[in-house]
């Protein structure tokens, strides 16, 4: 071989080398680009059943003086190298104050989403009412609030308890484009869904006398059709299990929120397998789900 082609030759190698060397390189970057909205570390069961997740968090009071909806407690986590952050407005239940389902707020807020946990305007408001009350606490989130500058006002959730679940429905009917729902023990008098378009986590308990999971939580599941939905049944759990700490509603909201806020496919592992174990009467979710 002529030394020119053995120069030439080595010149080749050396630059495929070189290439292969930088694809190494670049490509986990280019992999974890493919979702800007990845937030936290790489999930477990630990993770998600802990008091806190991976954020620290703050919060800031809202007066009641605000347009559309009672004021409430806004929560957000502190740090600010992560970019915005997906968000989710809350609202209890009939009769009830933000206080008796706001250990929800720094739960999921420090899985790396704000929390906008509301008062209505009257403990008496239906349904209907409070839906549209969490849309407008959510355009105040967005628009007005403090931290509005931490939120993706693209990625937008709800949620709720009793009445505040049946606003949840309320909401995602009229707001299509939110991004998820997350309704626990919902009550309303309306039975059929069929429109909703937003991914919906319903969470009904076994043992609930006030919105029975036979005619409330699993007729409004059953009626969901156009999109991609969970229905998660507690064991012996009355109507009233999101007004204190349950790991199992926490684990399986902040998944729910983290695979249809934040698109993280790596929360799929909770959601489609379901949990298990004593405290579950039943589970049963569309899967796999669409990336």
């Amino acid at each position: 071989m002529h030394s020119s082609s053995r120069v030439r030759t080595a010149a080749v190698a050396a630059l495929a080398l070189t290439f292969s060397l930088v694809s190494a390189v670049v490509a986990p970057t280019a992999q974890a680009a493919d979702n800007p909205f990845e937030r936290g570390p790489a999930p477990t069961t630990a993770i998600l059943d802990a008091t806190r997740g991976p954020f620290a968090t703050a919060q800031v009071s809202v007066p009641s003086s605000v347009a559309g909806f009672g004021g409430g407690i806004i929560y957000y986590p502190t740090d600010t190298s992560q970019g915005t952050f997906g968000a989710i407005a809350m609202s209890p239940g009939y009769t009830a104050a933000w206080s008796s389902i706001s250990w929800l707020g720094p739960r999921i807020a420090s899985h790396g989403f704000v929390v906008i946990g509301i008062e209505t305007n009257s403990r008496f408001d239906q349904p209907a009412s409070r839906g549209a009350q969490l849309l407008a606490a959510l355009d105040y989130l967005t628009q007005s609030s403090s931290v509005r500058t931490r939120v993706d006002a693209s990625r937008l959730a709800v949620g709720g308890h009793s009445m505040g679940g049946g606003g949840t429905l309320e909401a995602s009917s009229d707001r299509p484009s939110l991004q998820a729902a997350v309704p626990l023990a919902p009550w309303n008098t309306d039975k059929s869904w069929s429109e909703i378009r937003v991914p919906t986590l319903i969470i009904g308990g076994e043992s609930d006398t006030v919105a029975p999971v036979s005619s409330h939580s699993e007729p409004f599941y059953n009626s969901i059709s156009q999109t991609e939905k969970a229905y998660l049944e507690l064991n012996n759990a009355s109507h009233f299990f999101p007004q204190s700490v349950n790991t199992l509603t926490g684990r399986m909201a902040v998944a729910w929120l983290k695979r249809f806020v934040d698109n993280d496919t790596r929360y799929e592992q909770f959601l489609c397998a379901g949990p298990t174990g004593s405290s579950v009467q039943e589970y049963r979710a569309t899967c796999p789900m669409v990336s």
